[in-house]
């Protein structure tokens, strides 16, 4: 797909621009669509992972495991029977602790996209979570220059990426970044000015595409065989100012990063049926009033009017 990085301002991502920019085809099965690993899901808020894990299978995913705090992984796998549910390690008042990856070291092994933050209740815990999985990946001499699993951040796993940025390299190169303006500031340590400029800080800071606020970006490469480029997404309702719609984004992104699209398509695409949703329930039940898990039911149409 080729797209502008001269510096004349966000591509717009419109329908259009999606259909000549098509999702991989479906494949023969389940296996063919890759697999997608949301960890997260404290006892307090397991809804999280289970709206960002329905929308991983309705962006087209082929597999799903949500790993969970114990306390609450058989509900969870009961509430979204298509889901594998692992249950982790948590501490007594049911925050997800790091000490517990050796029960999904074959998830982590066989996942396409690992999308960590959804449900994470505890912002030293999430941290304490991000330095064990990349502790564990360079103990394994993990992948390199971008291969393995795609690993999206969302909500308090973006928290702690400031803390652990000098030891990011294995993820480099295939980190995808959902923040909201306010983790954007985090994750920049200053207040947003303009919010496409310091979107395309945050993914060149970082090495990640980024999605935020409708805004796409994607860092250049590294020897500057690619031009750093910037999105704009042109549609979506304030009805997406919900809660759990963070996690339908990220769940919706990862779940189209499983199925072989690169970064950028994945959240180009993502980021516009996550409006583009909104708009389809706006038009049916207001502009106020529409919840988060049902923004997941409209992406199958939605990408079957863009995809064909």
């Amino acid at each position: 797909m080729s797209t502008r990085g001269d510096g004349a301002g966000p591509v717009l991502v419109t329908p259009s621009l999606l259909r000549d920019w098509p999702l991989p085809a479906p494949g023969e099965d389940k296996y063919s669509r890759g697999s997608v690993l949301v960890v997260g899901g404290a006892r307090a808020t397991p809804g999280a992972a289970l709206l960002a894990g329905t929308a991983a299978l309705r962006a087209g995913a082929g597999k799903l495991t949500l790993a969970v705090a114990e306390s609450v992984a058989v509900q969870v796998g009961v509430a979204l029977p298509e889901c594998g549910a692992i249950a982790l390690p948590e501490t007594a008042e049911g925050s997800v602790k790091a000490d517990g990856l050796d029960r999904i070291s074959a998830y982590l092994d066989r996942a396409d996209a690992i999308l960590v933050g959804p449900g994470l209740d505890n912002p030293d815990l999430a941290e304490e979570l991000l330095r064990a999985l990349l502790e564990r990946e360079s103990a394994d001499g993990g992948p390199k220059d971008g291969e393995g699993a795609a690993v999206v951040l969302d909500a308090f796993a973006l928290g702690g990426l400031t803390k652990i940025e000098e030891q990011l390299e294995p993820w480099r190169g295939r980190l995808i970044l959902t923040p909201n303006p306010k983790e954007a500031e985090i994750l920049l340590g200053r207040d947003i000015g303009d919010l496409e400029s310091d979107v395309a800080a945050v993914a060149q800071q970082f090495d990640a595409v980024v999605s935020c606020q409708g805004i796409v970006a994607q860092p250049p490469s590294p020897g500057g065989k690619r031009e750093p480029e910037l999105w704009k997404i042109t549609t979506g309702y304030g009805g997406l100012g919900t809660s759990g719609s963070g996690d339908v984004l990220a769940g919706a992104i990862a779940g189209l990063r499983a199925r072989g699209t690169s970064g950028a398509q994945a959240a180009c695409w993502g980021t516009h049926l996550h409006a583009a949703a909104a708009d389809r329930l706006a038009s049916r039940m207001g502009p106020l009033g529409f919840l988060a898990r049902e923004l997941a039911d409209e992406l199958p149409a939605l990408m079957l009017e863009l995809n064909t």
